[in-house]
């Protein structure tokens, strides 16, 4: 979330970032955070002066005691009762202001970095850079939903019956495509640094509120109310949870973890043939990275990133094109977003594959994970960010889709070794 010094050092920057978001009511949002804040500062103010009256009183009694002045202390012992009762009353007000400014950070969304570019909806985002070949399929190619039934690689229909829409099931040669494509991932995130992790799929309240999937995303994620959990909507929660309430050192820094889990998301309101096949699951696999770095290098980290998932789809040789997210098209937490798409050609159309973002210090704030500095010691809020590398189900359905050929589905070789096949016939 949004610092206070950030709100009241830097107000007109903030309301501007938030109205470049969309975000409806910025101006009366933050000035009320102001009058909140002012309000707990101001009983704050009285209190100091209060308890250090009373220990000026408390002090005086004991005088006057000494003195046989009896009347005198207890006349002193109720001012000091009527303060402890004023103080009671102002750290009640305090509490409250405090418990509703946190409310109200929690709704406010990050603010956009400069660089990000105007616009509501996915039309405005820009395209950065292209690269691959789309291939040519002839006519009639096969989407990835009759591929999987006529090589006998998903079934839908089952996973229907199992669990319900949503819910693939893999067999023969489409599992351990699978399996190849998680085995490659993890292998290449390794081998550019990143430890990797085995986390819990299931979390705490509290970790969904440290990286804003909370209150903002509640009604999207699986909740398991008897045990107030949460099913994971990305690793990205429990991983970046792992440094919820640490101090690290600079010289840990940039701390970078990669970690396959299973990913549950409601998906709300998704219906017709843009979620059709794989296009849009209740659960999937995907491999997450994750870096916890210093303000001073976070971009260059956010640049690595984008490179390290660019490498992924080149070797995949699949057609992909990078955007820019536009102020209103960027997730809740971000400050600057990347997305990743691959193309189809049996659907003719583009499927986003990764998002890669930088959240600069409003996950670090909620988490309240702070480093501490190597040359003065003192301790700042880290930046986190994060990147799909990759999601699998529609990196699956563009291999599938295309490499069709009239023998068979042909494997990309970077794949093969993972596989044990070159071809699906």
């Amino acid at each position: 979330m949004l610092t206070i010094k950030l709100i009241t050092e830097q107000t007109e920057r903030v309301i501007k970032g938030l109205e470049k978001k969309h975000f409806g009511n910025a101006e009366a949002t933050i000035n009320q955070v102001i009058e909140l804040d002012k309000k707990r500062r101001a009983a704050q103010t009285v209190l100091d002066k209060n308890l250090a009256e009373a220990k000026q009183l408390a002090a005086r009694i004991g005088a006057l005691m000494k003195e046989g002045k009896r009347e005198e202390a207890e006349a002193v012992k109720a001012q000091v009762a009527a303060l402890k009762q004023t103080n009671a009353a102002l750290e009640e007000e305090m509490r409250q202001a405090a418990e509703e400014t946190q409310r109200v950070l929690y709704t406010i969304p990050n603010i956009p970095y400069d660089e990000v570019p105007e616009g509501a909806h996915a039309e405005d985002n820009v395209v950065e850079r292209t690269g691959g070949e789309v291939p040519n399929l002839g006519t009639n190619p096969l989407p990835h939903w009759e591929l999987a039934k006529k090589y006998n690689l998903i079934d839908f229909d089952l996973g229907v019956k199992i669990s319900g829409a949503g819910f693939p099931v893999y067999r023969g040669k489409g599992a351990r495509l699978q399996r190849a494509l998680i085995n490659f991932f993890l292998d290449e995130a390794r081998n550019a640094g990143y430890e990797e992790i085995m986390p819990p799929t299931v979390v705490n309240q509290a970790s969904g509120y440290g990286t804003g999937q909370l209150p903002d995303k509640e009604g999207q994620m699986y909740h398991c109310t008897a045990d107030d959990l949460y099913l994971i909507p990305t690793a990205e929660v429990p991983v970046t949870n792992i440094y919820r309430d640490v101090i690290l050192d600079e010289k840990e820094l940039p701390i970078k973890n990669t970690a396959y889990t299973q990913c549950f998301r409601r998906e709300a309101g998704s219906y017709g043939k843009e979620v059709r096949g794989l296009n849009r699951l209740h659960e999937f696999s995907k491999i997450e990275i994750v870096r916890i770095d210093t303000p001073e290098h976070s971009k260059e980290s956010h640049k690595e990133m984008l490179d390290h998932v660019e490498g992924l789809v080149k070797k995949l040789e699949l057609p992909y094109r990078i955007l820019r997210l536009c102020g209103g098209d960027m997730s809740f937490t971000a400050a600057l977003c990347f997305d990743f798409e691959v193309y189809s050609a049996a659907q003719e159309r583009w499927l986003e594959v990764s998002s890669v973002s930088n959240f600069d210090a409003y996950q670090a704030n909620r988490l309240k994970c702070r480093y501490r500095r190597a040359d003065d010691k003192k301790t700042e809020l880290c930046h986190t960010l994060n990147g799909s590398a990759l999601a699998l189900p529609r990196i699956l359905a563009a291999i599938l889709e295309n490499n069709q050929t009239p023998e068979g589905i042909r494997i990309p070789k970077v794949l093969v070794p993972y596989c044990g096949f070159d071809m699906i016939d």
